[in-house]
């Protein structure tokens, strides 16, 4: 397992660093936070955030769970910023791994993107957040068993 001092400081993403990347002309910047957005949607359903978070983001937490706003709205609103302070600790430490490690986005990759262009191409929808869901849920279902729920 990795120190804790690894996790403490560590910034998973930044869509800043899509869209300065090889982000595709003929998008919209929007597409750049939809894979972000997605994985923090996940854990604000999964209770996985951060008291600092809570605290600033109340209202945007709230609006998810109720479904009112997207995830790539609400990636927006943080900048496209996914970083140690949003999460909690068991969140960070699970982030780490899964973000953090590539799986999440292996995970993306081979559910969402399947045949696109690229990660960029993905709909921000509601169908396609509950397939990942579902995937997410299970690889932290089997992270907690390799870890002895953390």
């Amino acid at each position: 397992m990795e120190k804790k001092a690894d996790i403490q400081k560590t910034i998973y993403d930044n869509a800043k660093s899509h869209f300065l990347g090889n982000f595709p002309d003929s998008l919209p910047i929007e597409q750049a936070y939809v894979h972000i957005g997605m994985y923090l949607g996940w854990i604000i359903d999964s209770d996985l955030y951060s008291e600092y978070f809570e605290d600033e983001a109340s209202n945007q937490i709230f609006r998810f769970k109720r479904r009112e706003i997207s995830c790539t709205i609400l990636s927006e609103i943080w900048d496209g910023y996914l970083g140690y302070e949003l999460f909690s600790r068991e969140g960070n430490m699970f982030t780490y791994y899964y973000y953090g490690g590539g799986l999440y986005r292996n995970d993306y990759d081979q559910i969402l993107v399947r045949t696109l262009p690229s990660i960029y191409h993905v709909t921000d929808s509601w169908e396609n957040y509950e397939k990942m869901k579902i995937r997410v849920d299970m690889r932290f279902s089997d992270w907690k068993k390799l870890v002895g729920g953390a």
